[in-house]
């Protein structure tokens, strides 16, 4: 194998499978390719140019990675919106970003008709994968191009916004390398070298949740520019997902704890029909993963199961299954390029086994929120910067985490990490999935309070709640333990498993202040 990077891979062998999409179609290498290539000349036709911006609401498609590689090559910011957006909040990123194009998948066309509008978007700067009312199609505008490899090429990159759990999400940008995205190809398949995922034809990737998360791109385009196949999902389903990890031979995959629980809510014999020795590298992320989750995964899977910790700022700390049977429930230590360092409330460095919050540190290059520097600037300490997390470094350098800062509950002047909680309920078999928060409490300011999605064929009953607060105190310290239960029919997590705690939480706080 030549150069890295999937243009000039594409070029080496147009014929190699690079993406079966989430109804099964085959694209060539070379047929992606030369989507990418005209896709780039339609935005500069459209008069865009290195530096603007692209915005995306589109689902898990061939046309995304489309758009991704065109962007990538002409210098462009490409922003993935969430695509479980309301039109507000897909209006409010438009002009943040000062997106030149919309670029919409015709499943989405209400939300993005209305957002729009809102944002006074001009039609001909609005492109539909599909039929939207008013919008010019990107297939026809694409495939009007010439074919051919662009003029001027420079490397773009994506911008995405960050969760916004509280207030606005904002945009992760970073400066612009100013480079061919050939001299880019080592940095945009970097991340899954930190694993010992090699270049080769024989890997095969599979992708399950939507490509608007950071780093679910990130894997996916990784896998690309290694020259690995990627096979697509458009909605994740546990069983679906075991059987094209036997028929496709997947060999490595990007998942989150909410996944990992439910392919192990299924039944045995369901596990049993479909042989997993294909897979050599299972990397998880994105929310705390239980131990006993983690370990039963491994029992299952083999020795496969690789964790990372990181953010869409950077920075990042990865850690192997052998090493991590050794330290249960850690994070790993940091990648090469990467520091993490704990500090108190008032800046001090803290040293091994003190819990603080988690700093990080990235020689990869800086980043800023877009247009705000005033959160940029607060979330620093000198070269380090933090997303809010509480964790501690123990005497190796193992980084292990508590929670989310936000997340933290005080309860009579104690602190409490919900995540904690969460995993001693998640090894309940009548609980699909747990929420735990603080709500407000007169005299210790706040109580620990267990929202529960009962498992399939269970009805919440008030026997039930009794049975799961029992059931943590035998496993929990009393100040831990739950006070009440609410059932909820279905957790608010988005597809990739993130947890909307807000919308549990907030209406117990309606009026109050909250001391974090």
């Amino acid at each position: 194998m030549g150069d890295l990077g999937f243009w000039a891979l594409a070029q080496e062998d147009p014929r190699h499978l690079a993406l079966v999409t989430p109804d099964g179609e085959e694209l060539s290498a070379g047929s992606l390719l030369e989507g990418a290539n005209k896709a780039t000349l339609a935005l500069r036709q459209l008069g865009l140019g290195p530096g603007d911006a692209v915005a995306a609401v589109l689902p898990n498609c061939s046309e995304f990675f489309e758009l991704y590689l065109a962007t990538l090559q002409a210098g462009m910011y490409l922003v993935p919106i969430n695509h479980h957006l309301v039109a507000p909040e897909i209006a409010y990123i438009l002009s943040d970003s000062e997106a030149q194009v919309l670029v919409a998948h015709e499943r989405f066309a209400d939300a993005c008709l209305d957002a729009v509008e809102l944002a006074e978007m001009p039609a001909s700067r609005c492109l539909a994968v599909g039929d939207l009312p008013g919008f010019a199609s990107y297939s026809q505008l694409r495939d009007a191009q010439p074919s051919g490899t662009p003029e001027g090429r420079t490397v773009g990159d994506v911008m995405n916004y960050t969760s916004g759990t509280t207030g606005n999400p904002k945009g992760v940008r970073r400066k612009l390398l100013g480079i061919s995205p050939e001299e880019a190809a080592l940095g945009l398949a970097g991340i899954l070298f930190l694993f010992g995922i090699q270049p080769g034809d024989d890997n095969v990737h599979l992708l399950g949740s939507p490509l608007y998360h950071t780093a679910v791109l990130r894997f996916s385009a990784a896998a690309l520019h290694l020259g690995h196949t990627v096979v697509m999902m458009d909605k994740w389903d546990p069983e679906r997902c075991l059987e094209l990890i036997q028929a496709r031979q997947v060999t490595h995959s990007h998942m989150v704890p909410t996944q990992f629980h439910r392919l192990l809510a299924l039944t045995e014999e369901v596990k049993s029909r479909y042989d997993m020795s294909s897979l050599r590298h299972m990397i998880h992320a994105a929310a705390p993963c239980p131990v006993e989750v983690k370990r039963k995964m491994i029992e299952w899977w083999g020795p496969v199961i690789d964790e990372y910790y990181a953010a869409s700022e950077g920075g990042g700390t990865l850690v192997r299954t052998e090493e991590w049977l050794k330290k249960p429930g850690t994070v790993g230590r940091p990648w090469p390029i990467s520091e993490i360092a704990i500090f108190d409330e008032g800046g001090e460095l803290l040293g091994p086994n003190q819990t603080g919050t988690v700093y990080m540190s990235m020689q990869t290059g800086d980043f800023e929120y877009h247009k705000d520097r005033e959160k940029t600037e607060s979330n620093r300490l000198g070269r380090f910067f933090t997303v809010g997390d509480i964790g501690y470094l123990d005497e190796d350098g193992y980084l292990f985490l508590c929670d989310r800062k936000a997340d933290m509950i005080i309860s009579g002047g104690a602190n409490i990490y919900p995540a904690e909680i969460e995993g001693v309920l998640l090894t309940h078999p009548a609980i699909a999935d747990a929420a735990v928060f603080g709500i407000p409490n007169e005299d210790w300011g706040e109580e620990v309070k267990a929202a529960i999605e009962p498992a399939p064929g269970l009805d919440p009953s008030p026997e039930l709640a009794a049975e799961i607060i029992a059931y943590c105190e035998g496993r929990l310290a009393k100040f831990k333990t739950p006070k009440s239960v609410d059932f909820v029919a279905e957790m608010p997590r988005d597809p990739n498993g993130k947890l909307y705690k807000r919308k549990l939480r907030d209406p117990y706080w309606e009026g109050r202040t909250r001391a974090i």
